[in-house]
């Protein structure tokens, strides 16, 4: 029987996992997972998980988190160990939790057990972008890493095998333009634009949670259905109607108060200022025209249009590689290997340690 390894990556909002043996990819999951609401929610994601997988507890397991940001905990540091501590309680198991690639000589990451983590968070908090990158340079070399998620969006060079950066926390990647905190669904729209036109008039934007950017990617009809798992804003249907009523209670009106062409040009506004803040993040991480571009996450459909964003016409010779299908090798099961790229790294790693 081969080697069975189970990838996790644990975020605020979700739990993905991928299932590799056999040197490839046999399954990927997304369950939601709002972590900010307490551990049992937690508990329930790993229910589903051993529901799907009776076997887990044959598995090797490796593990990359983002939650430990959550306020939840009272520091990363404390959110880091209990998460470490949680996920081997659920499995049964030992975890072994991705710490980076190694810089002394050896295996090409370093695997640290929950007691190790929990010393050693910095190594640990939020790496799961780590993680892609260096798989996906393993893979292709040299390139860029667009990574657009339904909460965040990570742009890293690639470069001679490795992830080409510096940078090791938010902190620093926030500064270095690698981590856009914007995504495709669980984002509010007050944060992507103060102003927009309806009708013909322009309008001040509310500054409250009446809408994220999934009714935005509803009403243009890119975003996934089966990639929309988040409550929305209102709790309300995620439908083009409940999207509509959304989007209009952000400048102040109600859904009667204009057409469905005018909604979805009102959607199309706030697709435009997401762009320009991605391609301005963009221009500070890669100046220069890359021959390639790793796409993954929930919104990997907008990379086309952030090339052409930045680039023009000369957008047409970039290569745009899908993580699922080209970096993973998933086949059938691609589309879900692009949104949880993190969860397939570190069981593609692991497998190879």
């Amino acid at each position: 029987m081969s080697e069975l390894v189970i990838g996790w990556d644990l975020g605020g909002a979700h739990l993905k996992a991928c299932r590799w043996a056999d040197a490839q990819v046999q399954d990927v999951a997304q369950w939601p997972c709002p972590v900010w609401q307490g551990l049992p929610q937690l508990e329930a994601a790993m229910a589903l998980a051993r529901a799907r997988w009776p076997d887990l507890q044959r598995a090797r397991h490796a593990l990359t988190m983002t939650a430990e940001m959550t306020d939840l905990f009272d520091d990363r540091a404390d959110g880091v160990a209990r998460l470490a501590a949680a996920m081997c309680a659920g499995l049964d198991a030992p975890v072994q939790v991705y710490a980076g690639p190694r810089l002394a000589p050896g295996p090409a990451v370093l695997w640290l057990d929950s007691a190790q983590a929990a010393a050693q968070w910095q190594r640990v908090a939020s790496a799961n972008w780590l993680a892609t990158a260096q798989h996906a340079a393993a893979i292709i070399g040299h390139g860029v890493l667009l990574d657009i998620g339904s909460t965040t969006t990570d742009i890293i060079r690639l470069a001679d095998g490795r992830p080409d950066t510096r940078s090791r926390s938010d902190r620093d990647r926030l500064a270095s333009g690698e981590l856009v905190y914007q995504g495709v669904v669980r984002t509010p729209l007050c944060a992507l634009a103060a102003h927009v036109q309806l009708q013909g008039q322009r309008l001040g934007v509310m500054n409250e949670w009446f809408a994220t950017t999934a009714d935005v990617y509803r009403l243009t009809g890119e975003l996934d259905p089966a990639h929309d798992q988040q409550p929305s804003a209102d709790n309300g249907p995620k439908d083009e109607a409940g999207s509509q009523a959304r989007l209009a209670r952000m400048v102040g009106c109600d859904r009667r108060d204009a057409t469905a062409e005018e909604w979805r040009q009102l959607a199309r506004q706030w697709r435009e200022a997401q762009l320009n803040r991605l391609a301005e993040a963009w221009q500070q991480v890669q100046p220069q025209r890359p021959e390639r571009v790793v796409v993954a996450g929930a919104g990997a459909f907008l990379a086309a249009a952030l090339m052409r964003r930045v680039y023009g016409d000369a957008a047409v010779g970039i290569a745009l590689i899908d993580h699922g299908r080209d970096v993973a090798r998933a086949g059938p099961l691609a589309g879900w290997a692009t949104v949880c790229a993190p969860s397939v790294a570190v069981a593609a790693l692991l497998a190879g340690a």
